[in-house]
């Protein structure tokens, strides 16, 4: 077992390891085997004060720093990520029930979001604009918004860490992190050990580990934090927007998705197959892009329901440990029971299950259903776990409408013979990123991310990063003389 499950099991608060002075321990379990991987006393509201406090300290000479030593502590911290995979994928399978597969994937797109953190040191740009004022200069500075706040989630928490704590610090904000309960090394104090270990100036990097039964709102509503990160779900997503629209805290908000795979009569059935199974049950369904909903012209569905169906008996369950396994444990029981109801909703509804999974403890196989009744709210629902529907439709103008039809719109994916029909069929979805000819579960650190309805505010990536954690400010200088009314 990894060591950084003895070696950081605590809070990192100014540079220091400290246990909380909470009054209940966080238990950190393996949820394949139950095995007890920490313990970990969390974090009181004063802790939280500490740590913002701490933060807002750091941030200003860190703000003042030359951007290019700033990038230093990047590219020392995309090394120490590359020299210590092993066990960073050993920690992702133990904490997470990720398999070998998922390991690799988060971790590729970890190293591709610190890559261009190295960048992001150096990507804030000021303009100077004309004034109709004779005289006068306008200079419009992007500065750092000075402490942001991250809450990350439970599905992939060492890349959704890193994707907002890399890039708010090198635009020279400090960063309180607290992650998902059911994740707290991973997804936090790992994170915190790379960049202490990188050089980065203590302060900085805060992580703390609660709970809000212990906190309340409380690393929400302080008044240090400018902005607040979140990934999670749209319930909690709603509390938070709310939370900081009342202190006029700017929020980003990266929620939960039900999207749509839709395969037109003209695509490549083949093809589209082991796009929907991936999109789909890639870690066990536990992906907010995950294709909830596998839309297929009725022309076809005989065909593709049949090979999607072989396909998905083929998916080996088990040991995530095992580099066979595809389908590891969900996080936790509660996930677990939840999606076994789900599926006993949706048969008691009237729906067939072409491939009925058995739940074992938190081992869920994979379900296939169709015949879902159309005013099922099962339909429109995130289901965080792998389960599929298959869904006929007749024609283009009935698939825009299915795939709609869902309070969310984060991602989706369209299969035809014809790109210009796919790009046309995707400017119809309500979705703020849609994919021709490949699979729902994308991210890249230069696109824009995010979603639209109940899928998100903002959007994270490239530019958009830069607006989110950073602000403008205004300075003009007259050169020569203003002329006043009195």
């Amino acid at each position: 077992m990894s060591s950084y499950f003895t070696d950081l099991a605590q809070q990192y608060i100014d540079g220091e390891w400290r246990p909380g002075t909470g009054s209940w321990d966080i238990i950190d379990f393996n949820p394949y085997d139950g095995e007890k991987l920490a313990s970990i006393t969390i974090a009181a509201v004063e802790e939280i004060d500490q740590a913002y406090q701490a933060a807002a300290r750091a941030q200003k000479k860190w703000a003042a720093t030359n951007p290019y030593t700033r990038r230093a502590v990047f590219e020392k911290a995309l090394r120490l990520i590359e020299e210590r995979e092993a066990e960073i994928t050993e920690a992702i399978i133990a904490e997470l029930g990720g398999t070998h597969l998922k390991a690799a994937f988060e971790l590729h797109l970890a190293k591709e979001f610190l890559r261009e953190s190295i960048q992001w040191s150096l990507r804030p740009e000021g303009r100077i604009l004309p004034s109709p004022v004779d005289g006068k200069e306008n200079r419009v500075y992007r500065v750092p918004v000075g402490v942001v706040g991250v809450i990350s989630p439970f599905n992939f928490p060492f890349l959704l860490s890193i994707k907002s704590v890399a890039p708010a610090l090198a635009l020279g904000n400090a960063v309180v992190l607290k992650p998902h309960q059911n994740t707290p090394i991973v997804g936090g104090t790992l994170v915190a050990k790379i960049f202490e270990d990188a050089g980065l100036p203590g302060g900085l990097l805060n992580t703390v580990i609660t709970d809000i039964a212990e906190i309340g709102d409380a690393f929400i509503e302080h008044p240090i934090p400018k902005v607040i990160s979140f990934t999670g779900s749209d319930k909690v997503g709603r509390h938070v927007a709310t939370v900081c629209a009342s202190l006029f805290k700017r929020s980003v908000l990266e929620l939960g998705g039900n999207s749509a795979l839709v395969v037109l009569d003209d695509a490549d059935i083949d093809y589209a197959v082991d796009a929907a199974v991936f999109s789909r049950y890639v870690h066990q369904g536990q992906v907010c892009m995950a294709a909830n909903r596998v839309l297929v012209d009725r022309s076809i569905a005989d065909e593709f329901t049949e090979k999607f169906v072989a396909k998905v008996r083929t998916l080996k369950v088990g040991d995530p440990s095992d580099p066979q396994t595809v389908i590891g444990p969900l996080i936790n029981s509660q996930q677990a029971e939840s999606v076994s109801a789900t599926v006993q909703q949706a048969v008691a509804e009237g729906a067939t299950a072409l491939v009925h999974g058995t739940t074992t403890d938190n081992l869920v196989e994979p379900s296939v259903l169709t015949g879902v009744p159309a005013d099922s709210g099962l339909l429109r629902q995130e289901i965080f776990g792998p389960v599929a529907f298959l869904i006929p439709f007749d024609g283009e103008e009935e698939a825009v409408r299915l795939v709609n039809d869902t309070p969310y719109g984060l991602s989706g994916a369209v299969h035809t013979g014809d790109v210009e029909r796919g790009v046309a069929f995707a400017k119809q979805i309500d979705t703020g990123m849609f994919h021709v000819n490949d699979g729902t579960v994308h991210d890249e650190p230069v696109v824009p991310f995010g979603g639209e309805k109940h899928s998100g505010i903002g959007r994270l990536n490239g530019e958009t990063t830069v607006e989110s954690f950073t602000t403008l400010k205004w300075i003009s200088v007259q050169h020569g003389r203003s002329g006043f009314p009195f």
